[in-house]
């Protein structure tokens, strides 16, 4: 077993990883709408073939048994033994397989993460996650944010990219626009009641919170303000809802804590740079 986090370079796993870097970035009307709203979606990172790629992977690590599974800062299971009604969550696949380990230096994220971030960036972690059939799968209203305090200051960006066609059925992320402007809210859940933020709001925002779905076809992402408040119902469809994600901070963010970042790295004393291995540059 390698852990790919160890190789710096592309392994040329995704096919569409050739697209040309001149046709990757954003116009300055996506930046403004990003700027404005805390959120940009629709742009295109996978073709078919490497969506397949990567669901293939994935089901390989969504086996309980799997020597990778080591590999894994987190791995939330409820491990049924029918693999249609597994319910997933993990953070570290690009250390374990060349698909997701590829798809965090695909130009077609790094070049618009890197436009939105204002400079170069490095890798904070990735994440998969999985919603079956006919399942609850809520994930409650939050800031990305309320959860990476240990890293200062704010320059953080998440990439969600779906591995299913996604709708208001089966669960597509939901946003509340504008709400990147807002202050760092209390943590209160991810898995609890879905409208249990709004008991730390204002009367402003509880005005203001107005939700926006936002559907994606299998292969497109949307980008979101490490402050902008999101979440997502259940998938209420006979149809798999699986999507990964990748979260990255712009290069010069320090950490904030004298505990490790993730599970299994090692600690970076408060007040130095994240860098390293598990934060690798990955543009310039």
């Amino acid at each position: 077993m390698t852990d790919l986090s160890t190789v710096y370079q592309s392994l040329g796993t995704l096919k569409s990883a050739s697209i040309d870097p001149a046709a990757c970035g954003l116009s300055p009307e996506q930046i403004d709408f990003f700027n404005n709203h805390g959120y940009l979606p629709g742009i295109r990172i996978l073709n078919d073939e490497d969506v397949e790629l990567l669901r293939a992977e994935l089901r390989e690590l969504m086996n309980p048994e799997a020597p990778e599974r080591e590999l894994f800062h987190e791995y939330h299971s409820n491990e049924s033994t029918d693999p249609s009604l597994i319910l997933f969550h993990a953070l570290g696949a690009w250390r374990a397989r060349p698909g997701f380990h590829d798809l965090i230096r695909h130009p077609a994220f790094v070049i618009p993460a890197s436009q939105l971030l204002g400079g170069p960036i490095r890798f904070w972690h990735d994440q998969l996650f999985c919603k079956p059939a006919f399942h609850g799968g809520v994930v409650a209203w939050h800031q990305d944010y309320s959860y990476w305090t240990r890293t200062t200051p704010l320059a953080h960006l998440t990439c969600w990219i779906g591995l299913d066609d996604a709708d208001e059925q089966n669960g597509c992320l939901h946003y509340i626009p504008g709400s990147h402007r807002w202050p760092d809210l209390p943590i209160t859940g991810l898995t609890s009641e879905m409208e249990s933020i709004r008991s730390v709001l204002t009367p402003e925002q509880i005005e203001a919170f107005r939700p926006v779905a936002v559907p994606l076809k299998k292969g497109e992402c949307t980008f979101h303000h490490a402050r902008t408040i999101h979440g997502s119902y259940a998938n209420l469809t006979e149809r798999p809802r699986r999507a990964t994600v990748i979260n990255v901070f712009r290069d010069g963010v320090c950490s904030n804590s004298n505990e490790a970042p993730l599970a299994g790295v090692p600690v970076i004393a408060r007040g130095e740079k994240m860098e390293g291995r598990f934060f690798p540059l990955l543009s310039r």
